[in-house]
């Protein structure tokens, strides 16, 4: 009982303090990633100042690029939004004449999602509402900056402090950056290889299927799975009879081909960890942080997972005097 309730009230407060902890996260993942590169850098005697600051507005124009790519995506769902819910009326009035007993639902769902209940400019933000975020918004951001900045500059003397655990922990962020290192080569070709597809296909977007493929392939199961309903609606909408499940039925075949062909090959099977608990973690961060949540969950996974490995037994690392320059 003690442990259920530890577990209750450690979540409880993950999600209480999501505010601060969601960006600090994202931060040391990133940092994590970027630290091989940083090791790098310090060993051709670059200032761990000057490391600390390329490091970070780098990673901020990815994370603002990334940002920019999805707007595109959004803004085309927005506009397709009236032909979606046609599309889904027109769904549920066939299902309505073939099932009986079902009247009631499909008239509540058709009056949510009918085209003539909702106007396509309610899914956008007012003035009023930018407003009332942006300070949230905006300190968010400042976390994210901070704890990026700085755990860049003093992750040697952080790690030093936890002594015979240094090695292990250098060895953790090198394996973790390396698997994403190859899964962004992999998301990369995935990205460009579904839009060549979609673009002989004819599929409407084609160009920003392929990026949201390549993004989405980040978050392990769901991203896929949200990519196949998305496909699936968009092929309802362009095409008629059986050509209307193509879409989501080529990038299946294409997401199975990365999944147990291409990612094995590159990445291997030195950070397998067991599906269920992937999936698993997955969820939990996506209900906990939301898309955040849901992107932090594998990686820290996977360092938890080298960490906890008894197999990665490492010699006792040479130890510097901690009151070594950090410039």
């Amino acid at each position: 009982m003690l442990m259920i309730l530890t577990i209750i009230s450690i979540t409880a407060a993950l999600q209480l303090a999501q505010q601060i902890l969601a960006p600090m996260s994202f931060a040391l993942v990133l940092g994590i990633v970027v630290s091989p590169l940083a090791d790098k850098l310090a060993r051709f005697g670059v200032p761990r100042l000057v490391i600390a600051l390329s490091l970070l507005l780098a990673c901020t124009l990815f994370v603002a690029t990334a940002l920019l790519l999805i707007e595109p995506i959004v803004n085309a769902l927005i506009e397709e939004l009236p032909r979606i819910k046609a599309v889904m009326s027109s769904l549920i009035d066939k299902a309505s004449s073939l099932l009986r007993g079902i009247e009631t639902i499909s008239e509540e769902i058709e009056s949510t999602v009918g085209a003539e209940t909702m106007e396509p400019q309610t899914a956008i933000p007012s003035v009023g509402d930018a407003l009332w975020l942006a300070p949230s918004f905006l300190s968010q951001v400042f976390i994210f900056v901070g704890t990026l900045f700085f755990f860049t500059l003093t992750r040697d003397d952080l790690y030093r402090l936890t002594g015979p655990l240094y090695g292990r922990l250098k060895h953790a962020d090198k394996a973790v950056a390396r698997y994403f290192a190859a899964i962004t080569v992999v998301n990369a070709g995935l990205g460009v290889v579904t839009a060549g597809f979609f673009l002989a296909l004819g599929l409407e977007y084609a160009v920003l299927w392929g990026l949201a493929a390549a993004l989405l392939n980040y978050v392990l199961y769901l991203g896929p799975l949200l990519m196949i309903l998305g496909l699936g609606i968009a092929g309802a909408l362009q095409f008629n009879g059986a050509l209307a499940v193509a879409p989501p039925v080529l990038f299946l075949l294409i997401n199975l081909t990365e999944a147990n062909i291409v990612t094995p090959l590159l990445v291997g099977n030195r950070l397998a960890v067991n599906p269920l608990l992937v999936f698993l973690a997955i969820v939990f961060g996506l209900w906990l942080w939301g898309p955040i949540g849901a992107f932090v969950a594998l990686p820290l996974l996977l360092w938890l997972g080298v960490m906890l490995d008894p197999r990665h037994r490492l010699p006792a690392q040479k130890i510097e005097d901690p009151l070594h320059k950090i410039m």
